[in-house]
């Protein structure tokens, strides 16, 4: 059987479930993406792709961020 075309790691509800249940935080897919971008994790293009340079996006604080790379770890792909 071949797994070449599988993911690695964890999707993002399986993410944000983890750490909904061990922060009692929701987080948003553009936020996972975000801190994977940090870590150096692969990002698919997706619809929260700016559709012009000007477009601000909001930025993941500091505390989501912590559960999301805890999550990460805890999935080993960090």
């Amino acid at each position: 059987m071949d797994t070449s075309g599988l993911q690695k790691g964890a999707t993002y509800p399986e993410i944000k479930a983890r750490v909904l249940e061990q922060t009692g935080l929701k987080v948003s897919s553009l936020y996972i993406s975000q801190v994977k971008q940090k870590c150096g994790l692969e990002v698919r293009e997706n619809h929260h792709k700016a559709t012009s340079e000007n477009t601000k996006q909001p930025q993941c604080p500091p505390e989501k961020e912590a559960a999301i790379r805890d999550a990460l770890k805890y999935f080993k792909m960090t």
